[in-house]
């Protein structure tokens, strides 16, 4: 019987230990899911800047290709051997400058014949004038002999002409590439030899969408460079195709640039903007503050918080602060039965003692000192965009504080603190304070 009392009681300490443990175990549980209810986030580090109405100078895009306004590749008109290269790669040479002798030697011999054949047949025809002239000459005699030197004048013209084509002259002033030939090479009619560009002037063609078309207009102005960042280069605008391409529905545009200290080289890629007349109240913000999702672009706006959501902010309503030294009543009052009992009258007394400052209008502590800031998700339209600037037509207005850093670890509702100290976007936030 003692050993069935033992078990028993066993039994009954090993149903109170699990009970024990369940109930520890569903009390933690509990408390852990009402700490992480009730627990706020910390505030996250942001950078904002200020949206402000600003000169807008809308502009068109694109993407074009550097040539020099004359530029040619040259070749020789006739076969020959190289006798002489009177140029160097990236010489500057003058219009009709010499850059390559070809052997001429059976040319210029073919020449001092014909030459002296056509100075003989000049003497003929004096001496047919003067016969005609005394009525000693007949006219066929005359008409032969003028035509004979006719015909030697004219073979010394070809003879002069197939002895210039044996050298090879720059049409216009530029700077000459690196030569394609050397010397004692055989040329064939239309080897290249060397291409001549002038790089004082310069033409970049592009293409722009028919849509934009009626924006453009010979004259304007064309920005262009390497990089959206730097458009170091202006020009003008100086030819638009009057068709447009049924293929690609693109357009397209010449524009001339000045390049005097030849940065820019022929087929060098480049971006192009042309600039459209300026506009001014225009919201924009850094492209970094717009974010781009499959619910469409949105942005974060700081603004304080509301009352109910600050830990320590003031009641929601103006009126509500009115009756704040009767909030203290039900304190004090509680307070009462603890003050007429004997020991527990003084601790009792101080949770009234601490809404005291508050039912005399003192200052909140230094939590409400600072109000407490949130962020809210605005969904906005974007427009034109420029210099990493975009337009917002719709979402945004004067004087919104748009988060433009950090956008990645935010919801919306949470709170957060500002600090501009370090913005990746600082040059954009400067044009929007302009």
């Amino acid at each position: 019987m003692k050993r069935f009392f033992i078990i028993v009681g066993f039994l009954l300490l090993l149903v109170l230990v699990c009970v024990g443990i369940v109930g520890f175990n569903f009390m933690r549980d509990a408390g852990i899911k009402q700490y992480f209810a009730t627990m706020k986030p910390p505030a996250a580090t942001v950078s904002t800047v200020t949206v402000k109405p600003s000169e807008w100078t809308p502009g068109v895009e694109a993407i074009g290709t550097v040539n020099a306004v004359r530029g040619v590749d040259l070749t020789v008109e006739t076969s020959g051997i190289v006798k002489d290269i009177l140029f160097h790669a990236n010489q500057k040479v003058a219009a009709d400058a010499v850059l390559l002798q070809l052997d001429d030697a059976v040319e210029k011999a073919d020449l001092v014949a014909q030459k002296a054949q056509a100075a003989s047949d000049q003497a003929a025809l004096t001496r047919a004038i003067e016969l005609q002239r005394r009525g000693v000459g007949t006219d066929a005699t005359l008409d032969a002999a003028r035509a004979a030197a006719d015909a030697s004048a004219a073979q010394v013209n070809k003879m002069q002409a197939v002895l210039d084509q044996k050298q090879l002259s720059a049409p216009f002033g530029g700077t000459v590439g690196i030569p394609k030939i050397d010397v004692g090479q055989y040329l064939a009619p239309g080897n290249s030899v060397v291409t001549i560009q002038d790089l004082d002037t310069m033409r970049v063609d592009f293409t722009i969408p028919e849509q934009q078309l009626p924006l453009l207009k010979i004259g304007q102005t064309v920005k262009l460079g390497s990089n959206p960042a730097d458009m170091s280069f202006a020009g003008s605008i100086r030819g638009i195709d009057p068709k447009i391409d049924p293929a690609s529905r693109l357009v397209s545009i010449r524009g001339e640039v000045a390049n005097p200290e030849g940065k820019l080289t022929p087929g060098q890629f480049v971006q192009i903007r042309v600039e459209l007349p300026r506009e001014n109240n225009v919201i924009s913000v850094p492209q970094t503050a717009v974010t781009t999702s499959l619910y469409g672009d949105y942005a974060f706006v700081v603004e304080p918080a509301k009352p109910a959501e600050g830990a320590a902010a003031a009641p929601a309503k103006p009126e509500d602060q009115k009756p704040a030294g009767d909030a203290a009543k039900p304190q004090a009052d509680a307070a009462k039965p603890a003050t007429d009992a004997t020991k527990p009258a003084d601790n009792a007394m101080k949770p009234a003692d601490s809404a005291k400052p508050n039912a005399d209008g003192a200052k909140p502590a230094d939590a409400a000192q600072q109000p407490a800031l949130v962020i809210s998700q605005v969904f906005v339209k974007l427009g034109r965009r420029n210099n990493g600037m975009v337009e917002i037509t719709e979402g945004l207005k004067d004087g919104d504080q748009v988060v433009t850093a950090g956008q990645n670890r935010l919801f919306n509702g949470m709170s957060v603190a500002v600090d501009n100290t370090i913005d990746p976007s600082k040059s954009a936030n400067k044009q929007v304070q302009q």
